[in-house]
């Protein structure tokens, strides 16, 4: 079973990339869905991240206030590699829990892990590949100002991950987001297509 990675900027079109993968019948792994789940209380990294960053994250049933710490995070890039030391390291241990399942029971050809920091996580060296999906910077600055972001809190979304650039400079394989939804789907397609007929790694 091939282990890959699918990643890209904020608002690239990650997820839809990763919702029409799903639609093709390809396992594809949620990692935001995870490190969600793991700040959930009594989860492990909830009374850390907590004890780091302060009840003024948590709404009135005591749960993190995920809008609330991204406020926080975003704002300060110090207390975003904070917040990752605590929720990456689990979340990486819980995917290849998750990849070993895969692998006695189902055993699919190919896995995919969605994640929109797998490279900066230096989860890209322990995957097979890792697919990058990417749009223009204007675009996603629009799409996030189109979700309700200030110009401010887009851009420092933006700029708090790795060059767009850079990931491609890393990618096995590349799908452009920056196009129609027709395009975008006609290149998921051509991609499923090569990872069923193409011969295992190793």
């Amino acid at each position: 079973m091939r282990r890959l990675g699918l990643t890209g900027g904020i608002a690239s079109g990650k997820s839809t990339v990763g919702s029409m993968l799903r639609k093709l019948g390809l396992t594809v792994l949620d990692a935001d869905s995870i490190a969600h789940e793991l700040i959930e209380t009594g989860e492990p990294a909830y009374e850390e991240v907590v004890r780091e960053f302060g009840p003024t994250i948590l709404n009135a049933d005591k749960r993190i206030s995920r809008a609330a710490l991204a406020k926080i995070v975003f704002a300060d890039p110090a207390k975003l590699a904070r917040l990752n030391a605590v929720v990456h390291p689990r979340v990486e241990e819980r995917l290849l829990v998750e990849f070993e399942k895969l692998q006695r029971h189902s055993a699919p050809a190919v896995a995919f892990v969605e994640a929109a920091l797998i490279i900066e996580a230096g989860l890209d060296k322990k995957l097979d590949g890792v697919v990058v999906v990417w749009c223009e910077p204007e675009q996603q600055l629009e799409r996030l100002l189109a979700r309700g972001l200030s110009e401010d809190e887009a851009r420092r979304r933006i700029n708090s991950q790795l060059p767009i650039d850079e990931k491609l400079l890393r990618a096995t394989e590349k799908i452009d987001c920056s196009g129609s939804l027709a395009h975008a789907r006609q290149q998921v397609e051509d991609l499923a297509t090569k990872l069923r007929v193409a011969r295992p790694i190793g």
